[in-house]
Order: structure tokens, then sequence, then C-alpha cells
């Protein structure tokens, strides 16, 4: 009974991960359905990252003043009342595009928050269940993994069977589902600042401790370039490549249902002997292995190829984030976690948007060999080159099953 708080977090999350994957499918194949054009594809990527940073920053605050489980809520039930609106507006026939570009950003907008509390929150609820965070993390990396293993494989069936807006509705009913699990079964958690507080001052203490900590600044640093890159492999350039190649939303689905099972494979295996392994290693190592397999990517190999790379990429990438997510949590008190993690995904997203824009513009203009190219020999240089980084040596400088409870700021 005790670990059923933590057992119902991971079903909601579970849940409302299919439903963001189903959306992460759907909306860039409905642009290119309506639109044909790579660049509003990209567009599109950017109005969805835009507010993720805004309200991943700027929230942060919002999510220590309210608390984890309240915010969690507010922000399953608004994000997806703007996903409901899309499908709603189409078959009304009112839905332009930019209609749908308002839309996505304030799905985001609201869905950054929510994000945020559920990782400030997954520490106590670990606590509570008497499991460590390295199993922990490894676990709702694994749920998030599965789901990018259902969900777009999923998408791509239902969007040839029932038609792409239609899949929309069942994003908007996943969030409803997992508002309702939050708020019957997973405590509050967490320890709020003092009432008194004013909102910036809140912020401005997010910050020093990012700027503070070196390895929590290096990091952040590092998964922004690595997002500026790698972004719009999935929202921008595989849904161009599968359009041309083989015009059939199911491959693309599949291709990233095959990442998904890769990246899956590996959280698990990080949650079962993670613990015992060296973190600065397996972040540095995974990372440089995730650059390899777009090599191949970038000369269009034959579909089974194509596969068995998205496979292998996942299965490197899946215990970056445990490594990552466990670090964050053993370093940074209950009380500050809403601003801190905000900050540190805010800054971690901020070249999104761009990265975004920019893959839409060289697909168009240079090719998705080229495009590839580039972005496989920048990540290669990027994540070597922090093997000379001293402060990822702190990555395993204290080993805690769980989260200390220490003042900070």
């Amino acid at each position: 009974m005790r670990r059923l708080p933590l057992y119902a977090f991971f079903t909601a999350n579970a849940i409302s991960f299919i439903g963001n994957n189903l959306t992460m499918i759907a909306v860039p194949w409905f642009v290119l359905e309506t639109t044909a054009s790579a660049s509003k594809t990209g567009l599109v990527g950017f109005f969805t990252a835009l507010p993720a940073i805004l309200a991943a920053f700027f929230g942060g605050a919002l999510v220590d003043r309210f608390g984890f489980k309240r915010m969690s809520i507010f922000s399953d039930l608004a994000s997806g009342l703007t996903v409901a609106l899309i499908p709603l507006l189409y078959l009304a026939g009112r839905l332009q595009f930019w209609h749908l570009l308002v839309l996505v950003f304030l799905s985001a907008l609201l869905d950054a928050p929510g994000n945020t509390a559920r990782s400030a929150l997954l520490p106590d609820i670990a606590r509570g269940a008497q499991v460590g965070l390295e199993k922990s993390n490894a676990a709702d990396q694994t749920i998030q993994r599965a789901a990018t293993l259902v969900g777009p494989a999923m998408a791509g069936l239902l969007i040839a069977w029932v038609g792409t807006s239609n899949v929309l509705w069942l994003d908007a009913a996943s969030f409803a589902i997992s508002a309702g699990l939050f708020a019957l079964a997973v405590p509050s958690g967490g320890r709020r600042p003092a009432p008194e507080a004013r909102y910036f001052d809140q912020l401005k203490a997010g910050l020093r401790f990012v700027r503070g900590d070196r390895l929590i600044l290096t990091i952040v640093l590092m998964v922004a370039i690595t997002n500026f890159l790698d972004s719009p492999i999935f929202a921008v350039i595989l849904p161009v490549y599968v359009r041309q190649m083989y015009g059939d939303p199911s491959r693309l689905g599949l291709m990233i249902s095959v990442f998904g099972a890769g990246a899956m494979l590996g959280a698990l295996s990080y949650g079962a002997i993670g613990a015992r392994l060296p973190r600065r290693l397996i972040y540095l190592v995974s990372f440089v292995l995730v650059s390899l397999p777009l090599w191949v990517l970038a000369f269009m190999p034959p579909y089974p190829v194509a596969l068995g790379v998205l496979f292998f990429t996942g299965l490197v990438a899946g215990p970056i984030n445990p490594v990552l997510m466990t670090v964050g949590q053993e370093r940074v008190p209950s009380e500050l976690r809403g601003r801190v993690f905000g900050t540190m995904t805010a800054v971690a997203y901020v070249v999104i948007p761009l990265g975004m824009v920019l893959a839409g513009l060289a697909v168009e203009r240079l090719s998705v060999t080229v495009t590839l190219l580039i972005i496989a020999a920048s990540y290669l240089l990027v994540t070597a080159a922090q093997f000379l980084n001293p402060a990822l040596h702190e990555m395993d400088a204290q080993r805690l099953s769980h989260l200390p409870d220490r003042a900070g700021g």
C-alpha cells in the first residue's frame, strides 16, 4: 500500500505520455497533409517549443508556490482543453493555420509547469515508497520510453484509420484521465516557500542556484546544445523524409516506436545496474554513441536498416535522462525544486525553437541528407569534447539513494 502513490504517479504519466506521442505524430502530419510545407512544419515545432521555455522558467516559481500536485492537475486539465480545440475547430471547418499555431503554443505553455511539478514531486513519492532515486527515475524514464514505443505506432495506425484530427481527441482524453489519477491517489509532497516570498525573488533564487552549481550549469548547457541539434529530427526531418519516401504515416510511427523500444530497454538496463556504474562515464559514452547512427540515417538507408539504427540510438540514449534527473534531485533541496528544475528546463530548451525553424529551412534549401550530416558532425564534436570537462567528475562524488534534506539557494 505504501507504494500505491508511486504506482499511481507512474500510471498517470504513462497515459499522459502516450497521448503526447499521439500528438507528436498527428500534428506535423496534419500540417504536411494540409500545406505540404517542411518550413511550416518547422514553424509549428517553433510554436510548440517556445512556450515550453517560457512556462518552464516563469512557471517554476508557481510550481513551488502552489504545490507540485495542484500544478500537475491544473496543467493537465488546461492543456487537454487546448488540444481538444484543434479537432473541434477542424470539424467545424474553422481551423486555419494561425489557429493551429496559437493552440499548440497554448498547449505547450500550459503543459510545461505540470512536467516541472512532476519532476519535483517524484523524489518525495519515491521516498514514501522507500524506493531509491536511481530506480525511480529509471522507472519513470522507462515509462516515457515505453510511451514512445506504443504511442507513435498507435498514432500511425489511427491516422490511417480514423484521420489525423480525430487522433487529437485521444490526447485530450489522456490529459483528463491523468489529472483524475493524480487527484485521487497521489499525495502533495514537497515543501513550499513562505507565502510572503515575492514571485520574482523566487525566480532569482532558482537562477542563483543554477549559476552557482557548476555541475548543474555544465549539464544544462550541454543539454541545450544537443537539444538544438537533435530536437528537429523527429519533429521535422523524419516526417519530411517518410512523406517523401513512403507517403505512409504508419512507417513514421513505427520508426519512432522502434526508437522508443531501444530507449525503454536502455532505461530498464540502467535501472537494474545503474546504481553500481560510474555516472560520468555512462553519461558521456551514451551521448557520444547517440551521434553515430545519424551518419547512417543521413544516407537514406533501406527501411529495415533505418529501423535498426533508430533502435540502437534509443538503446544508448536510454540511460541519459535517469542519470540527469537523479543528479539534479540529489543536489536541489525540496523547497527550490520547482524553480531550479524550471530554470534548468528553460535553459536546456531555449534554442530548440531556433533549431526547429533552421532544420525546416535546411531541409527545403539543402536536403535531408545534408541536414543530417551537419547535425551528426556537430553533435559528435560537442559531446566528445565533454570528456575534457572537469565539472562532470562531480557526478560520482555523492551517490545517494534518496534526496538529502539540506538548505540551499
